[in-house]
């Protein structure tokens, strides 16, 4: 988006110039103002619960470990996506700490 250098109101596009919606100020679109395209898409770095006292705080659920069958794990979840995405879901088994993620 655009905000005009004026008066901090927003500028739309029209016939190849910006115009200020609120003072009618406009100037040509250059080409330091078009969209640009990327390939990739940056993922966050993973936040995982590793402090004992806050792992036994956690809910628990009956799921099945991967790694050692244990039918017991703490859970929680995390916005690691965009907000209108769903949230991933994270377990750690209780006996032998294995944590993995589950998306829906």
């Amino acid at each position: 988006m655009m905000f005009c250098p004026q008066c901090k109101g927003l500028m739309i596009s029209s016939g190849g110039q910006l115009k200020c919606k609120k003072c009618g100020y406009i100037r040509e679109i250059e080409v330091s103002d078009r969209l640009k395209k990327t390939d990739k898409r940056l993922e966050k770095e993973i936040t995982i619960v590793d402090e004992e006292e806050k792992i036994a705080t956690l809910p628990t659920a009956s799921i099945k470990c991967p790694e050692c069958d244990c039918t017991t794990a703490y859970w929680w979840l995390r916005q690691l996506r965009a907000a209108d995405e769903s949230e991933v879901r994270f377990f750690r088994c209780t006996a032998c700490g294995k944590t993995w993620r589950e998306y829906d």
